[in-house]
Formats: C-alpha cells, sequence, structure tokens
C-alpha cells in the first residue's frame, strides 16, 4: 500500500474557523479519515476538522513560492 502524506493529526488548542466544503469535497475527507483510521491509528476514529488543519498546513509548508514571500514579507 503506498504511504499516505497526511499521517497523524495533532490536537491543538484551536482558532474557530468555519467552513463551507462542497459535499463531494468532505466524502473525500471523510474517506482520507477513514483510511489512516484503518492504516495507523490502531483503529482510532481521526476528526475531518483535525484532519483538514493538518491538509492545510502540510500545503502551505509544501508551497515554495508560498514559502519563499513569507520569508521576504516577514509582517505576513
Amino acid at each position: 500500500m503506498a504511504t499516505l502524506k497526511i499521517t497523524r493529526v495533532m490536537d491543538e488548542k484551536p482558532v474557530k474557523l468555519t467552513l463551507e466544503l462542497p459535499a463531494h469535497v468532505f466524502r473525500d475527507l471523510k474517506a482520507y479519515a477513514d483510511i489512516i483510521a484503518s492504516s495507523g491509528s490502531g483503529g482510532a476514529q481521526v476528526d475531518e476538522a483535525h484532519l483538514a488543519v493538518r491538509m492545510i498546513q502540510h500545503f502551505m509548508q509544501e508551497d515554495r513560492v508560498f514559502q519563499r514571500e513569507r520569508q521576504r514579507k516577514p509582517d505576513c
């Protein structure tokens, strides 16, 4: 089986943000959480909201243009 990009979801103190997701995106998010739960977290359910946060974080960390601009503009 291929390795998922995200395998663990940390639980941290949140800042509330409300999002509306298209139904197909939520279904995919739920499926991703189910795969994580069945493949590496001992069967424990993964909260979709925490997973979405981790995905956004991963996306921003991997976006080289964002990282370069953030270093160039530290007030962002």
